[in-house]
Formats: C-alpha cells, structure tokens, sequence
C-alpha cells in the first residue's frame, strides 16, 4: 500500500480489503472529501459581502462601524452586507428582517451578537436546530442543525426600517436562495416583513398557487405548496419581548411547531 496513505484511510477500507486496491482507495477518498467538505454559500459570498447598491444602507452600515458605540470601542465592526448562515441542505429556513446595527453588522453573522439572537440561538439550540445556546461571535463555534437562516435585507438599515426599494434590490439573493435550498420544507418568518417577502418571492418563481398574500399571525401557518409550509412569529426584537407581545413560550410554540411539522416527514 502507498506510504503516504494514512492509518485513518487504512482502517476505513477493512470492509474493501478483498475489493482491487485502486477501487478501494477512490471510494474511500471520496467519503472523506464529502465528509468534510463545507456547504456552499447561496448566493456566493462575494456577491452579497460587496454590494454596495443602496446608498443609504451603505452610508449607514458603514458610519456605525467606524463611529462605534462604547461597550463595543474594541470591536472591529464587520460594516459590509452580512452573509446568510446554516446548512444549505437544511429542510428548516429562518427569515429575519435585516441585521442589527451593532449585533450582525458588527459581528458578521446573521442575529449574533444582538439580544434577538439571544432569544433565537436558545431557541434552536433547545429545539436541536443549533449545537449550542449562544452566538457571540463568527469564531464561536456555533453550528446550525438542519437550519439556514437570512434575511429579507443584508445591510442594517437605520432604525431598523428597510425602504421599500432597498427590499426590492436585496430580492434577488433571497430568490437565489429559494431556488438552492432545494430540502426546505418548514419556513419560519420572524415578522409581517419577512412573512410578506417569503410570499412575494414565491410569487415572482411560481412556486406558490395562492393568489393573495395570507394574513400574518403568530403562530399562524399556511402551505405555500404541497411541500412547503410558512409558519409566522413575531419578531424577537427588544421591542417585542420587554413589552410581553412575544414570551419565551410564544416563540417555543412556533419551534415546536416546526419540529413536530419536520418529524412527520
């Protein structure tokens, strides 16, 4: 046996012994690539990180990040677009609104460092969609599980509030997405602005037969097909969970849901 091939690869192919060696070696290497290969961003990485199309958003995102605030002095913001997160073979998607200003457009990744990814990381985390409860930092760690997560906006906006126009030229990588994610089956909307975005888009790629947008209630649930089903929760800003218009057990029900909707497939 070549010398350079490791005790690893030598341990893995006991079952091939008796098939030619060269036969063994591809199917082992094989796994090992496929094993250990990463998902690939959808849309691609570079398209969404230097998009600069919404001169507002740009001026924004990019003025909090050199201004700063003083808890996050030592931070070096990300500023740019922020990329979507997760598996791209996840059958659960996760659309939020937009990164917050000094949670994903400092730390790079969508809903960390922000109190709404408090709220959503323990959540996935205590529903097995993420192997841990906290999401700090891109270098954390953290793993989602059968999970992707984006947002109807890639660049924070200011006060939280998208223009109309800068939704339609973020559209684009939403619809790429939908067409890549090709396992979804349960999609949870955070918001009346996602739940009305995820509709849209399945308007413009046909891949809903509803003719008008349904109604957008917490917990509430609609099949946009006879594969995929929109669940709607209320945003986990710290508008809604100081007020009490969205608890802990409110936004479980909605994971619960989920979880309960994926089991039976």
């Amino acid at each position: 046996m070549h010398a350079l091939f490791s005790f690893e690869y030598k341990a893995y192919l006991s079952p091939f012994k008796y098939f030619p060696y060269f036969l063994a070696e591809t199917i082992m290497t094989s796994l090992h690539t496929l094993r250990n290969s990463a998902p690939k961003a959808y849309p691609p990485l570079e398209e969404i990180t230097t998009c600069r199309l919404c001169p507002r958003l740009v001026e924004w995102r990019e003025t909090v990040a050199n201004e700063k605030v003083a808890r996050f002095k030592e931070w070096e913001y990300w500023g740019k677009p922020v990329p979507s997160f997760g598996n791209t073979n996840a059958r659960l998607l996760i659309v939020g609104l937009a990164p917050a200003a000094h949670g994903a457009n400092r730390t790079g990744r969508m809903f960390t460092g922000d109190r709404s990814g408090e709220w959503l990381y323990r959540t996935l985390h205590k529903f097995g969609f993420a192997n841990q409860p906290e999401s700090i930092s891109r270098d954390d760690g953290l793993q989602l599980i059968d999970c992707y997560i984006t947002a109807t906006l890639h660049c924070a906006p200011p006060q939280n509030k998208p223009l109309p126009e800068e939704t339609r030229n973020c559209r684009p990588f939403f619809l790429q997405e939908l067409e890549a994610l090709k396992n979804v089956l349960v999609i949870i909307a955070l918001g009346k602005i996602a739940h009305d975005a995820v509709y849209d888009s399945f308007i413009s790629l046909k891949k809903t037969t509803l003719t008008k947008r349904p109604p957008f209630k917490h917990n509430g649930n609609v099949l946009l097909n006879e594969r995929i089903t929109l669940l709607a929760s209320y945003h986990p800003s710290q508008q809604n969970t100081f007020t009490g218009k969205l608890t802990q057990k409110m936004f479980d029900a909605v994971f619960q849901r989920a979880k309960t909707l994926l089991s039976a497939r």
